[in-house]
């Protein structure tokens, strides 16, 4: 592997910061305390060719990877920026679209996406199994016409009021009648605003430009032209989706860290208490020495599992080490930053608190960082399965 950048890598690292120049950290922060979707700075990394990075070339897309993804997000984020939709969108629908949808599929959902002319959303959680995503419950029942009924509930979607489309993912074939736990898996192609579907919005404290809600799908009609890959069989295109989205996290994590360390270090300089700069005082330069080491290795780590997955290579290890490595530092991150501004690091004017919330959900989810380690020790350190 390569550490240098190569200057088609650097020119997309550096976008966010001439993105920046007109869709700052304000600007996000304004949208996200008003739950507004940030449309004019999307549109423009759709008209940029960002929306559609991992799509192929022939339906408007980029036809690049998950690393040209991961250094786009990792850059935005450097800026303070941070977009889920990038990562439900961008990563986990229009990338499986491009690799396993059919030739309509493609034709008919990627253009328009790509452009930014619409906008896609990933479901997988659901109230009751969690993260024991086997346990999912939602179901497309074949009917003798050959089409599906679609019921059950899912919950914490991102924007899917917001969004036109959806990957749902459901089990085609009950759990308990599937002769092994991953098959009958379905993943299917959902308009979102179809009959029969209920979204109600989930409030939640963390100050962000998306939404979250809780869905009911009672008897949703899809087609079999509304399948993603093959009825039963979208347990590895499922996983597809799921280690990009940690990698996905880890960009985010690893880039607002440093956002928040850029601006603790800007102020340490200039704050002069007893006669020096405080950040000549080690009770606050170590932990943010401490902290800046721990992002730059997250980012190593995210970096090298999108290259991995690029190359078909196995990436799961990585992703979840990334994931969890990424979260970890960013809390420090944004804890040792917080510390140097004092009262003032609780202010709006600052803005230092505001980075919190969104650090301290990346812990939690989309995977909780005790799954992420349950499955370090037993797949990748061959300790027994401890659930």
């Amino acid at each position: 592997m390569d550490f240098n950048l190569s200057d088609e890598h650097k020119m997309i690292y550096e976008y966010g910061d001439s993105l920046a120049k007109t869709y700052d950290r304000k600007y996000w922060m304004e949208c996200a305390e008003s739950r507004t979707f940030p449309k004019e700075m999307y549109q423009q990394s759709a008209q940029d060719g960002f929306v559609g990075t991992m799509a192929p070339e022939a339906y408007g897309g980029a036809g690049l990877g998950l690393l040209e993804m991961e250094l786009f997000t990792e850059g935005l984020a450097n800026n303070g920026i941070p977009l889920l939709t990038y990562i439900v969108g961008s990563v986990m629908s229009l990338g499986p679209i491009g690799d396993h949808g059919t030739e309509e599929q493609k034709q008919r959902y990627l253009p328009d996406a790509c452009a930014g002319k619409t906008r896609f959303c990933f479901a997988i959680t659901e109230p009751n199994a969690g993260t024991n995503t086997m346990k999912a419950t939602t179901i497309a029942t074949k009917k003798s016409d050959g089409r599906y009924r679609l019921n059950g509930a899912k919950t914490f979607i991102t924007d899917w009021v917001e969004s036109d489309y959806a990957l749902v993912v459901t089990r085609t074939t009950p759990f308990e009648e599937a002769k092994k736990k991953t098959e009958g898996f379905t993943l299917f192609i959902v308009d979102t605003k179809a009959k029969g579907i209920e979204a109600q919005p989930i409030p939640v404290s963390i100050p962000l430009p998306e939404m979250q809600y809780q869905l009911f799908f009672d008897d949703v009609d899809l087609g079999p032209e509304d399948i993603l890959g093959e009825e039963g069989k979208g347990f590895e295109i499922l996983f597809e989706c799921l280690n990009p989205e940690r990698v996905m996290v880890g960009a985010i994590g690893s880039g607002i860290g440093r956002y928040a360390m850029g601006k603790a270090v800007e102020y340490a300089n200039d704050r002069v208490v007893f006669d020096r700069p405080i950040g000549a005082y080690q009770a606050l330069q170590h932990p943010l020495a401490k902290a800046k080491t721990e992002i730059e290795m997250a980012s190593l780590m995210t970096r090298k599992a999108a290259w991995l997955f690029d190359k078909g290579e196995p990436s799961a290890a990585e992703a979840n080490m990334a994931k969890c490595a990424a979260a970890e530092a960013s809390i420090h991150a944004v804890d040792a930053s917080l510390q140097c501004f004092g009262g003032n690091g609780f202010t709006k004017e600052y803005g230092i608190f505001d980075i919190y919330p969104m650090v301290r959900l990346f812990k939690t989810a989309p995977l909780n960082n005790e799954m992420v380690l349950n499955y370090i020790g037993e797949h990748v350190m061959g300790l027994p399965r401890s659930y």
